[in-house]
């Protein structure tokens, strides 16, 4: 029983440190606060009933961000919910205010993600994570497995490529 009460714990004060992490990892995907908790409460279920299956060879933020993601690319397929090949479709539904200004706005705002959407793999999750997830380079070193530096290069190269794609349509 003490093992049990030990575990319970133990797991209450993962979800207190990482909860935010992972939901903010998850909205960086879905752009959807209701999904992203839902998404975020099934990773920590699946947590728990795995952490036996948890041997530290990568840290705890990264472990769950992988069970995160895995679950949001189950759901996606399931239901259909994101066309993963349309960055487009990823922007918000928020309406937009009237007039030639919000025109021009959400024009910059679809050539951005589309000029975002060209990028290598790697570097389009770097990108969105920072912009849409709002998560630092330490963070999104820490879910991909790499240093704080490397995503701030990365972010930096990718912008450099981003603005030039941008410049050839203006």
């Amino acid at each position: 029983m003490a093992e049990f009460e030990k575990k319970d714990a133990d797991m209450d004060s993962i979800y207190r440190e990482y909860a935010n992490l992972v939901y903010r990892f998850l909205y960086s995907y879905t752009h959807d606060a209701d999904w992203s908790q839902e998404l975020m409460q099934e990773t920590f279920f699946r947590a728990i009933t795995s952490i036996s299956r948890y041997d530290g060879s990568c840290k705890m933020s990264v472990w769950l961000c992988q069970i995160a993601k895995h679950i949001l690319w189950q759901e996606i397929r399931k239901k259909k919910r994101i066309d993963t090949v349309e960055l487009g479709e990823m922007l918000s539904d928020a309406a937009a205010p009237e007039g030639e200004t919000s025109t021009l706005r959400q024009e910059s705002k679809l050539e951005l993600y589309q000029a975002i959407h060209q990028l290598p793999e790697l570097e389009r999750e770097v990108v969105l994570y920072r912009i849409t997830g709002e998560l630092s380079f330490r963070e999104i070193g820490g879910i991909l497995g790499r240093s704080e530096n490397w995503a701030r290069t990365v972010f930096y190269r990718a912008k450099l490529k981003i603005g030039k794609e941008l410049k050839q349509h203006e």
